[in-house]
């Protein structure tokens, strides 16, 4: 009797430590996305959501927290619960906003699942520029008074902001050389360039897209790699100028910190399931959207690296606080 009894403790002792995981997830999960419906963050969210719902089996719930250049969204996805059923959608943005002074948040907040996308810049003018290339826009710029050349596209200090910027720093131009006007965002941008109130726009192609289709605009170079199978006659930074910059936004799935290591786990399998689907090739491909995957602890160093480079390039060109 004695023995019975003994097993049968043994038994619930094990139970009873074994990991949540078997019954995980058993209600719907929130993905929150720090910026609005319809934009471009917003469409990669949403294309996710519906793959983690067919991996996982429950609803993925997709809420738009916006203000404060990002701030509101990100701190809502480090301040909920570590279980596993609040996700995030973080972006380039938690690796600036620091910088800025906009807030104490850093990627060390959160428990990296996947990078999901990177969509390097291009260097926008309007259709009609004289510039055919972007060594040409930067030779001119060099040996322009600060003030003759204006870029937008983003806030203050956010992404494409520091796309230009870095770019010129790494080409030994001083960056205020290039006003830089705050914008809502690219959309906004690139209409003051139609318009003509600015010359350069730093933004994704993708954000572009249609106004190049439409011989609008054209874009000088890509700050990528290699070039986009989208856009295969943009070059490539280092193709026009030799120049190492690369800049890209980036998103991908975060928890909060503290995520249980069998969730941390399940969730990343989901994640990559979803990235390799036919389903979500098929979005990024259309959209032009950079495909970009990494898992985990990898999502973890490439933001490290991402910060210590922000950082240095924003000390550089006068934007950190």
């Amino acid at each position: 009797m004695k023995f019975a009894k003994a097993i049968i403790a043994a038994i619930l002792l094990s139970t009873a430590t074994v990991p949540a995981m078997a019954d995980y997830p058993d209600r719907p999960i929130t993905l929150y996305v720090a910026w609005g419906a319809g934009g471009g963050t917003d469409a990669v969210a949403r294309v996710i959501a519906v793959g983690l719902e067919k991996e996982l089996g429950q609803p993925i719930n997709v809420v738009n927290r916006t203000g404060g250049s990002g701030v509101v969204g990100h701190a809502a996805m480090a301040d909920a619960d570590a279980d596993g059923y609040t996700l995030g959608l973080a972006t380039t943005e938690v690796n600036l906003m620091h910088w800025l002074g906009l807030t104490d948040l850093t990627y060390e907040v959160y428990t990296p699942l996947a990078l999901m996308n990177q969509d390097p810049a291009g260097v926008q003018v309007s259709a009609d520029s004289k510039y055919q290339n972007v060594a040409e826009l930067l030779e001119e710029i060099k040996n322009s008074p600060a003030g003759t050349f204006r870029a937008t596209g983003s806030g203050q200090g956010s992404s494409w902001h520091v796309a230009i910027a870095g770019l010129l720093n790494a080409q030994g131009i001083d960056a205020s050389k290039v006003t830089w006007v705050p914008s809502d965002g690219a959309a906004s941008g690139l209409q003051e360039l139609l318009a003509g109130g600015t010359d350069i726009v730093p933004s994704s192609l993708v954000e572009a897209r249609a106004l190049i289709a439409a011989g609008r605009v054209k874009s000088l170079a890509y700050m990528g790699s290699e070039r986009s199978k989208l856009f295969s006659d943009v070059p490539t930074l280092k193709e026009e100028t030799g120049s190492d910059w690369e800049f890209g936004a980036w998103r991908g799935i975060v928890a909060p910190q503290g995520l249980p290591d069998d969730i941390r786990d399940r969730l990343v399998a989901a994640l990559d399931a979803v990235y390799k689907s036919d389903e979500y090739h098929e979005f990024i491909g259309a959209q032009g959207f950079g495909a970009q995957f990494l898992p985990g602890e990898e999502f973890g160093k490439f933001m490290a690296t991402n910060d210590v480079n922000f950082g240095e390039t924003m000390k550089a060109i006068g934007l950190a606080k």
